[in-house]
């Protein structure tokens, strides 16, 4: 959302950071605004210590597609973990996107239906079976 050039300015000042999962063990991030990106492939190992990492003064977005995951099948994704351990918590909003809230091509948006047809009618078949 900035331009490029304040972008880059502000990566070299470190005012900005782009950092691994694997580079956030042990620390406390305070007075930031953190974003997980694509935390649907996070481990919930790995979503825990993340959220944990949360310090004073800090906001923290963590979003992500739990119909995009991309761990192993023996693997439950940190995200989904994380919507329902934490469901509880006053302080902690969860926004559910749908179809409707596609920005793409509209065929996109047909698309996501689709497929979410598809997968309620497997799901269904195979409960039936």
């Amino acid at each position: 959302m900035l331009p490029g050039d304040q972008v880059a300015r502000r990566l070299e000042s470190e005012q900005i950071e782009i950092a691994p999962v694997a580079f956030m063990r042990g620390r406390t991030l305070s007075n930031a605004f953190i974003i997980i990106d694509e935390a649907q492939n996070t481990t919930t190992v790995q979503m825990k210590m993340l959220l944990t990492r949360l310090g004073e003064g800090s906001r923290m977005v963590v979003n992500g597609d739990l119909t995009q995951i991309d761990l192993p099948r023996s693997a439950k994704s940190g995200l989904a973990d994380a919507t329902q351990a934490l469901s509880g918590i006053d302080e902690i909003g969860l926004v559910r996107f749908s179809d409707a809230d596609v920005v793409r091509h509209d065929l996109v948006a047909r698309i996501v239906r689709a497929y979410d047809s598809h997968e309620r009618k497997s799901t269904n078949h195979n409960r039936d079976a």
